[in-house]
């Protein structure tokens, strides 16, 4: 049996794939957006009539396989990945994904995963490993597997930036005015953010906090944490209600990391723990009927959560695991810079210092000077990502990073309590984390672990994408150029 069909073919599948039909005559859905994941983390797929619903269940869709690149070519015009001669891989829907769009109620979505082509002569309807969606499910069933049933539980922290969109139709500066925690520039963009919050919580997400940050327009919701898998698919549902208001509002959802200089940068801190056990429990926000399965609304709850401290030793260090994991962390964190940072703009975020953004490979209680911080008991915050990551991409990074540190017992080292800046100055001998793309390009190409997260043609597929893109950046003529070079001589 392929893997496409022990997929299709999976213990009770059979039963959700009914129960979306009923779903879809219950909710009056006539058109369903098929999606994965880019190596970007761009939202591709195909839209098909829900009449079709049972066939592309079954069957499936195709599509060419550098969609997993965006289609999109190289500084040489050659096609990123894959090209033109390269079969269709085909998307097999996850039904327990399916959702109504709450902003057409005639729409719905689900998440796939991808396979190569049923007629490809090797490896035929094997799992696509440049479907990052997919690798991740894999990396951490894997994980779980090898560490009796130890899981990923993660929370991000994605900030963004609400800008005006000026009669050009380009960014024409920020909504707000770039003070933090101010309630009253909070408030002026609350027309935007409550709509955001009804269609995230129709969806699904569990909003649980927000506030206005410091930077012109910025703004972050905060949703509960959950298994890593879901909650990388609540941190793209977010993007793509974000980009429906910014639609609707005729405003612009900036990802971006560093859109201003002079200001905050936008970063996307990933919460993270390990636990055993637990169990699934749906929140239901609507008090009434789901608009979607009861998988887009279903959150793991309780069990053990490994990276507690052990009062008898110490209260504020975190257990065993949690100090291995830490120092799997911090062994790769040039590579993990790849991924967290993954733009060439992601490093003006790390050159405009003074601004919180982690430039030094350390780790600490509370202190937002280091790459990584316990930010409460239980967890950690890695925080040298920025909201341009694709989390799937990231959630298989940290857990190969994960078990590198269990596995051989890393030691982190203490944590560092001072203002690093201040401990450097010293006299504490600390490393920077790769201050370019291309460094940190470099870092992930001589770090097997990390590069085991990306497997088969993933990494070919990332390392082109991205290494292109650094390329593009370094042959382009810049303003800066100009204004620089342009009358220095004689």
């Amino acid at each position: 049996m392929t893997d496409l069909e022990a997929h299709v073919n999976a213990n009770g599948r059979d039963k959700l794939v009914k129960q979306v039909r009923e779903k879809i005559n219950e909710l009056g859905i006539t058109y369903i957006y098929y999606q994965f994941i880019s190596v970007t983390g761009r939202i591709v797929g195909k839209g098909i009539p829900a009449d079709h619903w049972e066939r592309t269940a079954e069957r499936g869709f195709q599509l060419v396989y550098g969609s997993t690149a965006n289609l999109f070519v190289d500084r040489h015009g050659d096609y990123i990945g894959y090209g033109p001669e390269s079969s269709e891989l085909v998307g097999i829907p996850d039904p327990e994904t399916f959702c109504q769009l709450p902003w057409d109620k005639r729409v719905a979505r689900v998440f796939c995963t991808c396979f190569r082509n049923r007629e490809e002569r090797e490896n035929p309807g094997g799992h696509l490993t440049s479907d990052c969606r997919g690798n991740l499910r894999i990396i951490h069933n894997e994980f779980k597997e090898k560490f009796d049933g130890l899981h990923m539980r993660a929370g991000t922290e994605p900030e963004m930036m609400w800008l005006k969109r000026g009669d050009d139709g380009r960014p024409n500066g920020g909504v707000t005015k770039p003070n933090c925690y101010h309630i009253d520039q909070f408030e002026e963009l609350r027309p935007t953010f409550m709509k955001v919050i009804e269609y995230s919580q129709a969806m699904g997400l569990d909003i649980i906090q927000g506030d206005h940050e410091d930077a012109p327009g910025q703004l972050e919701l905060n949703t509960m944490f959950d298994d890593v898998l879901r909650n990388a698919d609540r941190l793209t549902t977010y993007r793509q209600v974000c980009a429906q208001v910014a639609r609707e509002d005729g405003l612009i959802a900036c990802f971006m990391s560093k859109p201003f200089m002079g200001v905050s940068a936008s970063g996307c801190h990933h919460n993270m723990s390990l636990w055993r056990g637990g169990k699934e429990s749906v929140n239901d926000l609507h008090n009434a009927k789901l608009p979607g399965m009861e998988g887009a609304f279903t959150y793991l709850t309780g069990g053990e959560n490994t990276f507690m401290p052990d009062p008898s030793i110490d209260e504020r260090k975190p257990g065993p695991v949690g100090l291995q994991c830490i120092g799997g962390v911090m062994k790769h964190l040039g590579a993990l810079t790849s991924i967290g940072s993954s733009t060439v703009n992601s490093y003006r975020r790390l050159w405009d210092t003074g601004f919180w953004a982690p430039v030094f490979a350390d780790w600490g209680y509370q202190n937002r000077t280091c790459a990584l911080r316990i930010s409460a008991p239980g967890r950690f915050e890695y925080r040298s990502v920025d909201s341009m990551v694709n989390p799937y991409l990231m959630g298989g990074a940290l857990l190969k990073a994960f078990d590198d540190g269990i596995s051989n017992n890393l030691d982190p080292g203490e944590p560092e309590e001072r203002n690093i800046y201040q401990a450097i100055e010293a006299g504490k001998q600390v490393k920077k984390l790769p201050m370019s793309l291309g460094e940190a390009l470099q870092r992930l190409a001589d770090d097997e672990v990390i590069k085991s997260s990306m497997p088969g043609e993933m990494y070919r597929v990332y390392h082109h994408y991205k290494n292109d893109e650094w390329e593009k950046f370094n042959h382009t003529v810049t303003d800066w150029d100009l204004e620089t070079y342009v009358d220095c001589l004689p």
